[in-house]
């Protein structure tokens, strides 16, 4: 299923995907009293905080160097009983909680960071930390998109499609690393290739594509 939807360039606001994921969690509530949520990454909690009002357990999936910045949030929240820090760097992530799988994992950024074989690989490792019938929600950077003017792989395979931003778009989105730029398409089969069924997927009026998936 493809929708257009509007977002920022870099997709740090509120969209479409978010409230998926939080309409999928008060779905949960009713049944399973104790619903479990990841988010990488959320420096700010905001979108943690939103889980843990509506009752779920949260783990806000961060940088090693922000744990201190982050359990301040929490903590200023009031809510240490309800969302907890964990440190990652992809492609490694953190630890399943202590008493099992997570229902609920969105992964705001990070995929494009990586080539796709290694995205596809981070993917699956994620359906793994998900209950069956649990549910995953990506965020990825588009190849249709202000990003891809001056993109040195724009006309790559997406196996291929490995390559630093345009000087200009780097310094405007503080992106300097290499990047994977995704089509619609591309998201829809890394999701498939990494094992999971995939439920939609989205395209913004900017050009990013996101897309839900469960754990089958």
């Amino acid at each position: 299923m493809m929708t257009n939807i509007t977002a920022n360039p870099l997709e740090t606001g509120a969209d479409e995907i978010e409230r998926f994921a939080l309409e999928e969690c008060v779905k949960r509530q009713r049944i399973d009293h104790r619903v479990a949520v990841m988010i990488l990454p959320d420096r700010r909690c905001e979108m943690a905080i939103k889980f843990a009002r509506l009752g779920a357990h949260v783990v806000v999936a961060e940088d090693p160097s922000l744990k201190q910045d982050v359990e301040g949030r929490i903590l200023a929240a009031g809510m240490t009983e309800q969302i907890r820090f964990a440190p990652y760097v992809l492609p490694d992530l953190p630890d399943n909680p202590d008493d099992g799988l997570f229902d609920i994992i969105i992964v705001r950024r990070g995929l494009c960071s990586m080539p796709y074989d290694k995205a596809r690989q981070v993917v699956r490792q994620l359906l793994f930390k998900l209950k069956i019938g649990g549910k995953l929600y990506l965020s990825v950077l588009g190849l249709h998109s202000e990003l891809s003017e001056g993109y040195a792989a724009s006309e790559a395979t997406i196996d291929q499609r490995y390559a630093e931003l345009a000087p200009a778009l780097a310094g405007k989105y503080n992106i300097h690393q290499p990047v994977c730029l995704y089509t619609e398409r591309n998201l829809f089969m890394l999701l498939l290739e990494a094992g999971a069924s995939v439920l939609r997927t989205l395209t913004t009026t900017h050009g990013n594509v996101k897309g839900v998936a469960v754990r089958v």
